[in-house]
């Protein structure tokens, strides 16, 4: 070994705890502070606390909360996305077929829902309004994520 390259060796370096325990053990510092000791440490005396030197757990708290944040304002705009109260012209449909909706008094998709709910013919005699009308607002209706009324799922034959 080198002589004078190593660090002085304390054989009697006394170690503080913040609990207050005290104990001497062999070091290169002459005296050492720590956070926690077998004494005070949750593992060793079986008490439920968190010891949290570094703000790891408000983190993690903080993370979680703004996951469930995150979720709820998805659960919120998911759900405002396939709600009756929506315009029909937020469905980027053509002006044709809007336009004729709105004369029959159509002005939502809970309205446009229930008007397929009694059948494909109730919306078919509507002015303006044809199959490829009814295809469209389907597939849009589809595309949004609405579920279509069963009278409306079948194609009927007129």
């Amino acid at each position: 070994m080198k002589a004078g390259i190593h660090p002085k060796y304390y054989p009697n370096a006394t170690v503080v705890c913040v609990c207050g325990n005290t104990w001497h053990t062999g070091a290169t510092q002459e005296v050492i502070h720590t956070d926690v000791c077998s004494k005070c440490h949750p593992f060793f005396t079986g008490e439920q606390r968190i010891v949290d030197t570094e703000g790891q757990v408000d983190r993690f708290y903080k993370k979680l909360q703004a996951r469930q944040a995150y979720l709820e304002e998805q659960e919120a705009r998911e759900s405002q996305r396939v709600s009756p109260e929506r315009p029909i012209d937020s469905l980027e449909l053509s002006t044709r077929l809007t336009t004729a909706l709105a004369n029959a008094g159509i002005e939502t998709v809970g309205q446009a829902l229930d008007r397929l709910a009694e059948g494909e013919a109730a919306l078919l005699e509507i002015e303006g309004f044809g199959r490829k009308s009814l295809a469209d607002l389907k597939r849009a209706l589809k595309r949004f994520g609405y579920e279509l009324p069963e009278a409306a799922k079948e194609p009927q034959v007129l």
